[in-house]
């Protein structure tokens, strides 16, 4: 499992001071919000278990959640909302929720991993890793926490709007989700962009 480390042990060799990954949760769903964490983990450190978050069980989540959180040197989590999605577009609305993630940090990191290939709206020195949630140990630990974090607020959105049944597709198109919507319409947390594509 060592090999989480090995781009960031690279990155740090070459003389990066304080490193954070960054990641979001939420980019394709039709409704809620979307969610980003960024993550300070200690140099090194073996999270048994850890991965991307896509390859953990919801159980497995939840108990890696709080071992990140307690072993993290420094964590942030944030939201972009269904109206700044609406607004600004989901991508620029990540980004939004990644910088608010990463400001909470405390100490301050001098290079943000970002999972993906876009880091353009990132307003502190940043890096791509293509798949980064699977290469690398701060970007899985941020993967994990902002996928909890949201399935979190998606729980609570379910009891608010038991009609869409959240608590069983956390907002995403699934086919029972396009039949609520069919049969009652948006909620007040529904990406009406997204829905335009509804067939």
């Amino acid at each position: 499992m060592s090999d989480l480390w090995e781009l960031e042990n690279e990155i740090y060799d070459s003389g990066e001071a304080l490193l954070c990954g960054v990641d979001e949760a939420g980019r394709g769903p039709l409704a809620g919000p979307v969610c980003a964490a960024a993550v300070i983990l200690p140099r090194g450190l073996e999270i048994k278990g850890l991965d991307d978050s896509k390859k953990l069980s919801e159980k497995k989540r939840e108990a890696l959640f709080d071992v990140i959180c307690s072993a993290a040197v420094s964590y942030g989590i944030a939201f972009a909302t269904v109206e700044e999605i609406e607004e600004l577009n989901i991508l620029n609305a990540a980004m939004l929720a990644m910088n608010r993630a990463i400001e909470k940090l405390d100490p301050a990191p001098t290079l943000a991993l970002i999972d993906g290939n876009r880091d353009s709206a990132i307003k502190m020195p940043s890096r791509c890793v293509v798949k980064g949630d699977a290469k690398c140990a701060d970007i899985a630990a941020a993967s994990i926490l902002a996928k909890v974090t949201r399935d979190r607020y998606m729980l609570e959105m379910a009891e608010k709007y038991p009609q869409y049944k959240f608590e069983k597709h956390k907002g995403y198109g699934t086919k029972a989700h396009y039949a609520a919507l069919r049969e009652f319409g948006p909620s007040p947390i529904h990406r009406m962009s997204f829905l335009r594509k509804m067939h």
